[in-house]
């Protein structure tokens, strides 16, 4: 079994190829806060690989924000973005770009009670809501 067959096997949840605007904000060693630009470029219930021009470190937390379409809601704001806690996991370094793959602080699952039947649980596990 090569390498890259055995990585799928462990994922939990299925990859949608995307290729969308996400900003990366983080707090460097210096104290200062940064804010990049990056493409995600897949997706799924538990992390996000994504493509920027500034190689960021491994194991850095950051804050993922991803820019929603508005909808309009009655009494409330419409929202922008939305905000994901995600921690750096992988780095694959290119000459014009690094790629970085980063697993969210909590899956974007849509299972909010515990006390469904596993039936019924097994099958939200792998709806998200991106």
């Amino acid at each position: 079994m090569n390498r890259q067959t055995h990585n799928r096997e462990k994922r939990k949840w299925h990859r949608l190829p995307l290729a969308i605007p996400v900003f990366l904000r983080s707090v460097g060693s210096d104290g200062k806060e940064t804010l990049e630009f990056a493409t995600g470029l897949n997706v799924s219930a538990g992390g996000i690989l994504v493509a920027t021009r500034r190689a960021l470190p491994l194991a850095m937390q950051t804050l993922l924000e991803i820019p929603v379409a508005p909808f309009t809601l009655p009494a409330k704001a419409p929202k922008t973005t939305r905000k994901l806690e995600a921690k750096i996991v992988r780095i694959v370094h290119g000459d014009d770009f690094h790629l970085i793959g980063m697993r969210f602080q909590r899956p974007l699952t849509t299972e909010t009670a515990t006390n469904r039947s596993p039936k019924k649980a097994m099958a939200r596990k792998r709806s998200t809501t991106v």
